[in-house]
């Protein structure tokens, strides 16, 4: 009798499934001139729906012109909002055009669900007023976010540390660095913070303080060669960015020697946040497979969601020397019974100048058969061909990159594992 439950449950999700088909196409029939009137519309053009009615509580301005013109606009489906119900993550794809450069792919993002972007209303009205509705604009003018308006000339650490992992440890020229590249102000360059507009600068403090990514991306672009994806505009509360590619998640069964060429990106770009002339180690606090991309053209892996990035400027380190700043730290492995989480202590990355938390997060949150996601195991290095998987040179060096067995293993395993990659991606070509 056990043996006919799935075939009971089977028959039960496939008559689900239709059921909800035959609904949704009811649903489009009885909505059909609501359907025809949205595919019409440009929604981008409406304040309200990009919520710039809320600024200076946004994120920017510098694309408004743009959406108002119409040169941004969804993508087909994108234009149907009864769908958003299944877009928790308020992420669009879209159209933008120029005159002489015709249209491209660009997304475009709200920085939360919409639960989230509501608490953020909340969160300035209870600072403001102590409730937790109230006039907007007028609230944001009696926040922390307008007390370094007028004359003030830097924004300091002391202000903003701890507002989000962006500056849980900021230094003054981390801070500096950020608002020399704000790109939601015409006077970009200068590091004084008494060069921005009152708005613009509530504006900069809101996103450092809620989602701070547009300044990841905008403080490391992916013009001077950091792996995120480059920031273009804001207007309200929707944020454009270049669209990079297929989530890495889709290239999970594709051919080993594609796999193995991916698998070798990943591990540069933790080396490259981790160790780079600038002296800034970036740390990947959330690592997952929806969170990269693969450009269709060139194949390069870059990091589309950085939002939970702490910064931590060695040179501060090196400079105030806390307590076993120069003893590498090595991020403790635990076992987790859900996806893509990770063990780590924010004031150990923020007080060491040598951490293997990105090698750490890489290897067993996308590499490993630690590694799960959406109901599969086995990690992106999955079942190598024969040649390969026969000595256990690779499970071994995963495993340690992984759990370590020897003290700073991680460290020698991580670098031992990329030059094992590319020995791989040149054996394949």
């Amino acid at each position: 009798m056990l043996r006919f439950l799935p075939l009971k449950l089977g028959r039960v999700y496939r008559c689900l499934k239709l059921l909800f088909i035959v609904g949704l196409f009811v649903v489009l029939l009885m909505n059909t001139h609501t359907l025809l009137a949205s595919f019409q519309k440009n929604e981008l053009t409406d304040r309200r729906f990009i919520h710039l009615n809320k600024c200076p509580a946004c994120f920017g301005t510098s694309w408004c012109r743009k959406f108002m013109n119409g040169q941004v606009s969804f993508e087909s489906w994108g234009r149907l909002r009864f769908l958003d119900v299944f877009n928790v993550k308020n992420v669009f794809f879209a159209q933008y055009g120029e005159p002489r450069e015709g249209t491209r792919r660009i997304v475009l993002k709200r920085l939360g669900s919409n639960q989230e972007l509501a608490d953020i209303d909340q969160k300035i009205c209870k600072r403001a007023t102590g409730r937790p509705r109230c006039d907007l604009i007028q609230a944001m003018y009696k926040t922390e976010f307008a007390r370094l308006n007028g004359d003030v000339r830097l924004l300091t650490p002391d202000v903003v540390e701890g507002w989000s992992d962006l500056v849980h440890c900021p230094s003054q020229r981390l801070l500096d660095r950020i608002v020399r590249r704000y790109a939601e102000t015409k006077d970009s360059g200068s590091f004084l913070l008494k060069n921005l507009k009152d708005t613009e600068r509530m504006q900069l403090l809101m996103t450092l303080a809620f989602n701070p990514e547009p300044l990841v991306l905008q403080s490391f672009p992916s013009d001077e060669g950091w792996p995120f994806a480059k920031y273009l505009g804001a207007c309200g509360r929707v944020v454009a960015v270049n669209y990079v590619g297929e989530e890495l998640w889709s290239f999970y069964e594709a051919p080993w020697e594609k796999r193995v060429d991916l698998a070798k990106q990943l591990l540069d770009i933790a080396e490259q946040l981790t160790n780079n002339d600038f002296d800034f180690a970036l740390y990947l606090l959330d690592v997952s497979f929806d969170n990269f991309a693969v450009g269709p053209r060139d194949g390069k892996v870059i990091v589309v969601d950085a939002e939970n990035v702490l910064v931590a400027d060695k040179r501060l380190i090196k400079q105030n020397k806390p307590e076993n700043y120069d003893v590498w730290y090595e991020s403790r492995f635990e076992e987790c019974d859900k996806e893509a989480c990770l063990s780590f202590s924010k004031d150990a990355l923020c007080s060491r100048v040598t951490v293997d938390h990105n090698y750490y997060a890489i290897c067993q949150n996308l590499l490993s058969r630690y590694a799960t996601w959406r109901g599969s195991t086995g990690g992106l290095l999955h079942d190598p061909p024969p040649s390969v998987g026969k000595d256990g040179h690779l499970d071994t060096l995963l495993e340690e990159c992984v759990k370590p067995k020897t003290r700073y293993g991680r460290f020698a395993a991580a670098k031992e594992l990329r030059q094992y990659l590319t020995e791989l991606s040149g054996t394949a070509r």
